[in-house]
């Protein structure tokens, strides 16, 4: 039957509307071919069956140039792809995957491959979006990812040299702080032994000559009281000073020391009222240790007595298992995080520093009803067993013999 004329004209429309779908798809894959090309990594298509098969339906260029394997072997043999992923990131690998494949959430995955033919070692960071496909033959439903993989061993390398170099300025800086509190207690001592010892030569030599001095002049008994009440002067700034410099309350432990110095505040900010408590009467740390929580405890009270107008301070000392936690509590007008972030709050970041170079953190937050709430938490040395129990026996015979022999040299 012959087709007529209505029937051509839309043949010719058909044909002409193919023509320009098929124009504008290759327009729309010209455009995406050109992205493509011009990113910085690998795009790819990734399908994981619900028989635990995978598969790459697409795979851009620039996938020999990231992972060493051509685009066409990879597609061929799916699994290589894990294979490449050094054994120890390999489990991350698989878990990032199936927890996003679980809630159809996006898969960021950052791990390390091995390119044998290079003799390489890269890390590359795989972003994608998942989304969920019907079952069409017996593997059942699958998830389908489309994303793009980057190389990004620069950015990691320089991540852990600036780890690296921070682990390095913190283990200087407990250094500098370690040297620095040497000095002060080298500096205390002499100042209390050589200067101290000097005065007090002085005012012993003063009343003395005082009692010599002829009743008939009272003028030069005052000069002399004058100059006692001048040495005593002089023996309470030594006495300020070392304590400054390091005080000998840390010799009789944390517990004490901060006890001390609690007291001493309260004699200068006579309106704060403060508290003490800690959960063991005696805690033992290393004289490294109590310094820095003692540094950290004066400098939290100098900022309290500064800027919080606090009524109140609660401190406590506590020793959980494997960690010391000093927690200093105010009622004050709190701390904004614009001050914290201030170029000149030196006294926060040495509280900070001093915290971790001991490998401990320290959190300043906000108060229930005001005021701001300091926690120092330092994780404590495991304690050294020792190599060898000297023997009970042996311990005291040396003692006996010792006695012994001390008696038989002894005079009559």
């Amino acid at each position: 039957m012959p087709s007529t004329p209505a029937a051509a004209d839309g043949a010719d429309a058909h044909a002409d509307a193919l023509r320009a779908a098929r124009l504008a798809l290759a327009q729309v894959q010209a455009r995406f071919d050109a992205i493509v090309s011009n990113l910085p990594g690998l795009v790819f298509q990734f399908v994981l069956r619900g028989d635990g098969g995978a598969a790459f339906p697409y795979l851009s260029e620039g996938c020999a140039a990231l992972l060493g394997v051509g685009a066409a072997e990879l597609q061929s043999n799916p699994a290589l792809f894990a294979e490449l992923i050094l054994p120890e990131d390999r489990a991350g690998y698989h878990a990032s995957m199936r927890a996003s494949a679980l809630d159809l959430s996006g898969w960021n995955w950052e791990g390390r491959i091995r390119i044998d033919a290079w003799n390489d070692v890269k890390w590359i960071n795989l972003r994608s979006s998942p989304r969920a496909l019907p079952a069409t033959d017996a593997a059942g439903a699958a998830v389908q990812w489309e994303g793009i993989m980057t190389n990004i061993t620069a950015s990691r390398q320089e991540q852990l040299e600036a780890t690296g170099s921070r682990a390095r300025l913190a283990e200087l800086t407990a250094h500098i702080e370690r040297v620095k509190e040497q000095e002060r207690e080298r500096i205390a001592r002499e100042i209390h032994d050589d200067l101290g010892g000097n005065l007090t030569a002085i005012k012993m030599a003063l009343a003395m000559l005082a009692a010599r001095l002829p009743s008939e002049l009272p003028q030069l008994a005052e000069r002399a009281a004058y100059l006692d009440q001048l040495v005593d002067r002089s023996i309470d700034s030594v006495h300020r000073i070392t304590l400054d410099l390091r005080p000998s309350m840390l010799d009789f432990g944390i517990v004490a020391a901060l006890e001390w110095q609690l007291k001493e505040f309260e004699k200068q900010a006579e309106h704060i009222a403060c508290s003490f408590t800690c959960s063991d009467r005696e805690i033992d740390l290393s004289a490294d240790l109590a310094t820095a929580l003692f540094r950290i405890f004066q400098e939290a009270f100098t900022n309290i007595a500064k800027h919080a107008r606090a009524s109140r301070v609660e401190v406590r000392l506590a020793r959980l298992r494997h960690h010391i936690v000093l927690t200093v509590r105010d009622n004050g007008v709190g701390i904004s995080p614009a001050d914290r972030l201030k170029p000149g709050s030196f006294g926060l970041r040495g509280m900070s520093e001093r915290a971790r170079g001991f490998g401990g953190t320290l959190a300043l937050d906000a108060a229930d009803g005001g005021g701001t709430v300091l926690t120092v938490k330092i994780k404590l040395a495991a304690p050294k067993a020792p190599i060898m129990a000297a023997p009970t026996t042996s311990s005291t015979s040396s003692t006996n013999s010792t006695n012994s022999t001390n008696a038989a040299s002894a005079p009559p």
